[in-house]
């Protein structure tokens, strides 16, 4: 199975002995030993995946990396981080996918009001199985834990990933003081309930609720 580390904050580093990685198009920086490319389509594998792509719109770009050697990943000088999967899912904002072991099964899932707020529509990006990840998130990521007793409130533009059994809620303080210009400035949370972890960056991207 390929291994993953990190080469500094910024960069991942894949050994690989004849297995395979797919991560985002375009983003091998550097390698060593022999490796082969070759581009595919995000949003799932088969025929199911193509009709997911055409309903969602799920036009992320990934490629597959096999060889033997090192293959070294970035992106934009994002802050990157791993993830370990033991049969569970991730649900990761595709923007933010950096590389997955060949043999997790990738797909997308309806995310509602939550996804609009991002800005990054009304799906997501999941992986599934056993192996490793890598997400992306500008600046140092951190990754809070969130109990039964200890649910979390998270920006929507500083959402990145969610693992675990956690129920979303979208959360919105837009009234009448809002229209006429006197919002609270945090018009749009996502509430995350139940037993898991979320991944949340210091910095914010673009969202609807940035701007009431």
């Amino acid at each position: 199975m390929a291994q993953f580390r990190l080469q500094g904050s910024k960069v991942l580093a894949v050994d690989l002995t004849g297995d395979a990685v797919k991560a985002k198009n375009g983003s091998m920086v550097a390698y060593d030993g022999q490796m082969a490319f070759k581009k595919m389509t995000g949003g799932g594998e088969g025929l199911r995946g193509m009709v997911t792509r055409r309903l969602t719109g799920e036009q992320m770009t990934v490629m597959e990396v096999q060889g033997h050697g090192t293959c070294f990943f970035a992106d934009r000088a994002s802050e990157i981080n791993l993830v370990n999967l033991r049969g569970e899912k991730l649900y990761v904002e595709s923007s933010n996918l950096l590389c997955t072991d060949a043999g997790l099964r990738t797909g997308t899932t309806f995310t509602g009001l939550r996804g609009a707020t991002t800005g990054n529509g009304l799906f997501t990006t999941t992986v599934e199985g056993s192996g490793q990840a890598a997400i992306m998130s500008d600046g140092p990521a951190v990754v809070l834990r969130v109990s039964s007793q200890y649910p979390l409130s998270v920006d929507p533009g500083a959402y990145i990933a969610h693992t675990g059994n956690l129920q979303q809620s979208f959360q919105s303080g837009v009234n009448f003081r809002t229209l006429i210009g006197e919002g609270s400035g945090e018009a749009f949370q996502i509430r995350f309930e139940g037993e898991g972890l979320v991944y949340v960056q210091p910095s914010e991207r673009n969202t609807i609720g940035g701007d009431v």
